[in-house]
């Protein structure tokens, strides 16, 4: 069964998820569930609480093939470039709209794996997007909040009007 996309402005998408203590069986069928909802999009990633899992679980699959999902619990950047890139954002949770955000073109991730050990692990381009963009799901941020108040409410002006 695949969850539904909870839909902003709900409000568990502007709350900071809860650390995961360990790896489960739970958590793993979670991250199933998110990497099946990921496909589904497509997408190339997914943070728990887009599907309404209050955990800081994530998924990040921007291979070409698919079937590469990175599965993370508790990731925090330690090292971000300086380097940036530019890509254009979407949500599933705020259909319709997207923008060209601005993040750094690497970044280095400690995070619980699936065998619930501690890995660490450099990203780059396209992976490195969407792993700062599933971060900022789990800390209650969506894409378009790294906008100017002035783009983001034309942004959710729009939105809105797609939802009409």
């Amino acid at each position: 069964m695949m969850r539904s996309f909870v839909q902003w402005p709900d409000k568990r998408l502007k709350t900071p998820a809860d650390p995961v203590a360990e790896v489960t069986e739970e958590t793993k069928t979670v991250w199933a569930e998110m990497i099946e909802a990921m496909d589904a999009m497509p997408g190339v990633g997914l943070a728990a609480p887009q599907i309404g899992v209050m955990l800081r679980l994530a998924v990040v699959d921007a291979s070409q093939e698919r079937g590469k999902a990175v599965r993370m619990a508790n990731p925090e950047i330690l090292h971000s470039s300086a380097q940036m890139r530019d890509h254009e954002e979407a949500s599933p949770n705020l259909e319709g709209v997207s923008a060209v955000i601005s993040r750094p073109r690497a970044v280095t991730v400690r995070y619980l794996n699936e065998e619930g050990t501690v890995e660490r692990r450099d990203f780059v381009g396209l992976w490195a997007t969407s792993v700062q963009h599933q971060i900022d799901h789990l800390n209650g941020k969506m894409f378009f909040d790294h906008l100017s108040r002035t783009k983001r409410e034309m942004l959710l002006k729009k939105a809105r009007k797609l939802s009409r």
